[in-house]
Formats: C-alpha cells, sequence, structure tokens
C-alpha cells in the first residue's frame, strides 16, 4: 500500500470510518457543506456508489448471492472504478475529496468474512492513503438504535447474516459488528486514524472534526477563485 505523497495531487482527500449506525455519514456530509459554505472545491464519495457495478452488487445484496470473496471483489472494483474516474482527476485538480468510507472498510469487513488480510489489502494496493481518517467510535446499542429508527432491523449484510452467527437479526448484528470494532480499533493505531467519540452531540463532533481538518489540511488553499 502507497502512501499519499503523490507531489502531482495538489487536493488533498478524507476519509470518514466506523461501524454501521456510528453517525460517520453524517459527519461526512455536515463537514461537505460546511466547506463548500466557505467556498472550497469539495467532493464527497460514498461507499459502494461506483455506476458500474452498483446495480449488480444491489441485486447480488438484495438476493444474498454475495460469498466473502465476491463481497470483496464487488466493492474493490467498486472502490477502483471511482479511485480511475473521480478520485484521482479531482485530487489533480487540487480538490478536498471526502470519502464515506475508503479501503479500511474492505480492510475490516472482508477480514471479518474470512478472507486473507494479506489477499485483501492487495487488492487496493493501486490507492494513496487518505490525509486524514477519522474513526467513529461508538457502542454497539448506540449503533444499533440508530438504525432501528430508521428501519426495523439492520440489512442481511449489515448484519452479517450471511456468516450464520445467529439467527436473530439484532443478535448478529452486536456479534457481526463487535468483530468489525476490533478490526477497526487496530487498524486506528496502525494507519493513525482521529478518533472521535461517536456519542456525544453532533454538533460537539462536527466542531472536533472541523478543527483537525482545518489545522492538517489548511482548507484556505482549496479555495475557489473568486471574480
Amino acid at each position: 500500500m502507497k502512501t499519499f505523497a503523490d507531489p502531482d495531487f495538489a487536493g488533498r482527500m478524507i476519509a470518514f470510518e466506523g461501524i454501521d449506525g456510528s453517525g460517520k455519514s453524517t459527519q461526512a456530509h455536515l463537514l461537505k457543506r460546511w466547506l463548500e459554505l466557505q467556498g472550497a472545491k469539495v467532493f464527497l464519495s460514498e461507499w459502494d456508489s461506483s455506476e458500474l457495478v452498483r446495480n449488480a452488487t444491489e441485486k447480488a445484496k438484495n438476493r444474498e448471492l454475495l460469498t466473502p470473496t465476491t463481497f470483496s471483489l464487488l466493492h474493490a472494483t467498486d472502490f477502483a472504478d471511482r479511485y480511475e474516474r473521480q478520485l484521482v482527476p479531482l485530487l489533480r485538480a487540487g480538490y478536498l475529496v471526502i470519502c464515506d468510507r475508503s479501503f479500511y472498510t474492505g480492510f475490516a469487513r472482508d477480514v471479518v468474512r474470512g478472507c486473507p488480510p494479506h489477499w485483501v489489502r492487495g487488492l487496493y494496493d493501486f490507492a494513496l492513503h487518505p490525509n486524514m481518517t477519522f474513526f467513529f467510535r461508538a457502542r454497539l446499542d448506540v449503533s444499533l438504535s440508530r438504525i432501528q429508527s430508521d428501519r426495523l432491523e439492520p440489512k442481511y449484510f449489515e448484519a452479517g447474516m450471511d456468516l450464520r452467527l445467529s439467527t436473530d437479526p439484532l443478535e448478529s448484528f452486536a456479534l457481526f459488528q463487535d468483530r468489525l470494532l476490533e478490526q477497526y480499533l487496530a487498524m486506528s493505531v496502525e494507519f493513525g486514524f482521529r478518533l472521535i467519540d461517536a456519542e456525544t452531540s453532533i454538533e460537539a463532533q462536527q466542531q472536533l472534526v472541523r478543527q483537525l481538518v482545518g489545522a492538517l489540511i489548511e482548507p484556505q488553499r482549496f479555495m475557489l477563485a473568486r471574480p
């Protein structure tokens, strides 16, 4: 895996990571909106959003057809397509790119599903690390309650039902997400994630995110030119 040191990239990449229900997507969208209001050149890229493979992935998930290997390969293809078509051109053009999940999500999910860690990381060896990665940590019961506020129970793969951890979606969610949390905590040390307490208020989390982005990324460097 490469470091983020390509002199051709005038832009910077910021990633948001965490287990399902941690609130990372809310914070990513809030940061994007704030940066836009400051006049910055900013783009938000979401996990599993490539036009090339999104429909195929959605159909396979709905029919519960994905094995751990196909699950891993589809999401790696999704990321690779977005990386080449969106992220790299925008970074070269001097944009602040916000990723609502980066390849760290693949590292965590695929390993928990039984894929060899070295194989999973090899799939993303073409990509550069984000300049900054936020990890939103919340207790499992808090994350689950947030998900249940939107729907009655977690989705099939979100709950890790494909791993046959439990026939109860809620229990399976807790077991699966707990394993993901272990992976994230290990990566937070390895890759230097910025830890955010995802149980504090949305406003407090966003204020800390803005402070860290402002101090380390210097958003004023990425402002649109005024007429």
